[in-house]
């Protein structure tokens, strides 16, 4: 995939992923749905729409799908368990911290951490750097995360809740640096196996703890309401969004990939003016400002590294 679509694939997820904390929040409201059982209806869900297109898929793909395949089993293998089990790390405690501190905080946290993990273990494991233009653009980003944070009226910043997105935030890490790592080996494989699979080991994983906490809704005021939230959490935020995030992140860089998802808080932002009736707030439309041009800038700047002449190691290497 050339890198300028993969910013696009990237966009639209970050897009997508901005409205799967208001529709957390709405299912909170409407039921007593716990964090870790929408997590698991989530993947659920998500899985089964993408094995019902799969057969579509794979018969317009024809058979040069069947010989695509790259790399070993073994690494395949370990990369689905390997994202499932950050994928689980990462949504779980995003959907414990918007329960614990709200949408705004726990979104908010959970991004604004991102790209500073990502960017460190970029560096540390694969040696990407980010150069002046991208730190500026980093900074900034993080600049309007904290502006949008810490200037919202009336928000509650609570020590539990922010622990719990840090924890989200380490486990995005993962799953990005992972995903690029490996696309930048030639083992990415395909996106769309990687995600139906991945969303299989993460519901595995949280059936237990799902059962523990409560499966089902016991008390909803609006059965409906609940099942249609459900629906949509797994068929945009999930089964659309990871599958365009994990063909973007193998092409773009680890550093990159992050603050280009900082679009995610602006699109909550959006959605908690128009619909959810918060007001816009001064605080409010400058952090959104600033991510925005953060992710304009970074944009930018990787379209034209990658159009650029660049070695085994650049940006623009497997593409």
């Amino acid at each position: 995939m050339p890198v300028g679509r993969g910013l696009l694939c990237l966009i639209v997820a970050g897009i997508a992923w901005g409205t799967a904390g208001a529709a957390a929040a709405l299912l909170y409201r409407a039921s007593d749905l716990g964090p870790i059982a929408l997590s698991f209806w989530r993947y659920v869900g998500g899985i089964t729409l993408l094995l019902a297109f799969l057969p579509l898929r794979t018969a317009r793909a024809g058979r040069s799908a069947t010989r695509s395949a790259p790399g070993p089993r073994r690494r395949r293998v370990g990369r689905i368990v390997a994202t499932g089990l950050g994928l689980t790390l990462f949504q779980t405690a995003y959907f414990g911290a918007v329960q614990a501190t709200g949408l705004a905080v726990g979104t908010v946290v959970t991004l604004g951490a991102g790209p500073v993990l990502i960017a460190l273990g970029a560096r540390l494991t694969m040696g990407e750097r980010l150069g002046r233009g991208g730190l500026v653009a980093v900074l900034g980003a993080l600049g309007g995360l904290a502006v949008l944070c810490l200037g919202g009226d009336g928000a509650t910043v609570r020590p539990l809740g922010v622990g719990l997105a840090l924890l989200s935030a380490a486990g995005y890490a993962v799953i990005t640096l992972l995903t690029r790592w490996m696309g930048r080996e030639g083992g990415g494989g395909d996106s769309y196996t990687t995600t139906t699979w991945a969303f299989g080991v993460g519901a595995v994983c949280l059936l237990p703890l799902a059962l523990t906490e409560g499966l089902l809704p016991q008390a909803t005021a609006d059965p409906l309401r609940v099942l249609a939230l459900l629906a949509y959490t797994a068929a945009v935020p999930t089964a659309l969004a990871y599958a365009l995030y994990f063909a973007g992140a193998a092409v773009v860089r680890a550093a990159t990939a992050s603050v280009v998802m900082l679009i995610e808080p602006v699109s909550a932002a959006v959605i908690a003016v128009v619909l959810l009736g918060e007001r816009l707030t001064a605080a409010t439309v400058l952090g959104t400002a600033l991510l925005l041009a953060a992710v304009a800038g970074l944009t930018v700047a990787e379209a034209r590294s990658a159009s650029g002449p660049a070695g085994p190691a650049g940006p623009a290497a497997g593409v």
